[in-house]
């Protein structure tokens, strides 16, 4: 069924005029703003006689240096009255004295060391009168250590007093062989000079080696 078109509901028929008619009071708006619009050659335009000028200054970089505290004030030297002091001062008449006598020499104190111990490190060792060599000649080599070839040396322990006598003596070690008799025979039969601690004789323990080389 074919519909049919009314004139009427056409829009399209005034699309035309309408924008013509559009345009037309457009352009006469825009004609009349210009032409009622005021005057801008009459404005006056002001000038500041004198522009504010801005100007930059250059910043000095500072340091801040540390506080340092005043020196020390200076000692007050005060000073000593000595008016009071006298002018006239007596000195004694050293013609009239006599001469103190000087006091003898103390006498040495008289020191008993029988009771003191036997000291192991004194500052002098007690000697034998003659040297080692007198104590070495007192030993002889027996015919059994002899035969056997024994050799080594024999360790006495000794205890010496004061006046340098031989008090005690013992075998520490031995070799055998009938040597270590000799060895303390000798020990025992020698004279020594004292030890001293201080500069005074005292009683020594010392440990005495014999040797014994086959010739």
């Amino acid at each position: 069924m074919a519909f049919l078109k009314n004139s009427k509901a056409d829009l399209t028929r005034l699309y035309r005029r309408t924008f013509e008619l559009s345009l037309v009071i457009s352009l006469m708006t825009i004609i009349a703003a210009f032409k009622f619009s005021p005057d801008a050659s009459k404005e006056k335009l002001i000038i500041p006689d004198k522009p504010d000028l801005i100007t930059v200054e250059d910043i000095i970089n500072t340091v801040q240096k540390p506080e340092i505290p005043p020196p020390p004030k200076a000692p007050q030297i005060i000073a000593a009255l000595i008016d009071d002091v006298t002018d006239d001062i007596i000195l004694p008449d050293i013609d009239n004295f006599e001469p103190v006598p000087l006091p003898d020499n103390p006498p040495k104190p008289n020191i008993d060391l029988s009771g003191e111990d036997f000291i192991e490190v004194p500052g002098e060792l007690p000697e034998p009168v003659g040297g080692l060599k007198s104590l070495q000649e007192k030993v002889h080599y027996t015919e059994i250590a002899r035969k056997a070839g024994i050799e080594g040396t024999v360790y006495i322990q000794a205890k010496i007093d004061k006046k340098g006598n031989v008090v005690e003596a013992t075998l520490l070690k031995g070799l055998g062989g009938g040597l270590d008799e000799e060895a303390l025979n000798a020990v025992k039969s020698t004279k020594f000079h004292p030890g001293e601690q201080r500069g005074r004789p005292v009683n020594v323990k010392m440990v005495i080696p014999i040797k014994f080389v086959l010739k």
